[in-house]
């Protein structure tokens, strides 16, 4: 199984193929992300993981060349800051911010996804994670109910619950 870490930084994994703009220890491949086309041929990974990466570029783009390299039924793991954090507007070299509905764009038969290139098959998991330290004891029940279904995820984002914020957002898309 061929895996991709996109935008490592010093989270190297081993097994994976670690891609980072700047040449740290144990980085395999260095190449800044926003110059496309990857250097990966068509369908080469199983999985390829976007931890931290999509908040800081022109994701749409990046997100068509990541659909490239990825093989059929592959997954593309993507963790980015969610829309209620401090912490998303307090790094000003954060440019995006996300909701359980951005990456919905992304998927085949969305009404709006003529827009695009490419379009993944389905959307395997979007969780809402929470701070969990003992001071904010009650994110434990938060996250919870808000991950309990995806109509509580709406709910929890249009809502007045958002008085308690969200730290980031996971989501598995499969191609």
């Amino acid at each position: 199984m061929k895996k991709l870490n996109v935008g490592c930084g010093k989270d190297i994994r081993q097994g994976w193929t670690n891609l980072d703009v700047v040449k740290l220890p144990g980085v395999d491949v260095c190449h800044d992300i926003n110059v496309l086309p990857l250097p990966f041929e068509a369908n080469t990974f199983d999985v390829i993981l976007c931890r931290n990466v999509l908040e800081y570029v022109d994701y749409i783009p990046i997100l068509t060349d990541l659909h490239r390299i990825l093989k059929p039924m592959g997954k593309l793991l993507i963790r980015v800051p969610h829309f209620s954090s401090k912490d998303a507007y307090a790094d000003p070299t954060h440019r995006n911010f996300f909701t359980v509905k951005t990456f919905e764009f992304f998927l085949e038969g969305h009404p709006r996804s003529y827009y695009l290139p490419f379009s993944f098959s389905e959307i395997r998991r979007t969780n809402i994670n929470f701070k969990k330290r003992p001071i904010f004891f009650y994110n434990y029940f938060l996250e919870r109910l808000v991950n309990s279904s995806k109509s509580m995820q709406n709910l929890y984002e249009g809502s007045p619950l958002r008085l308690f914020p969200a730290s980031d957002l996971e989501v598995t898309l499969v191609k």
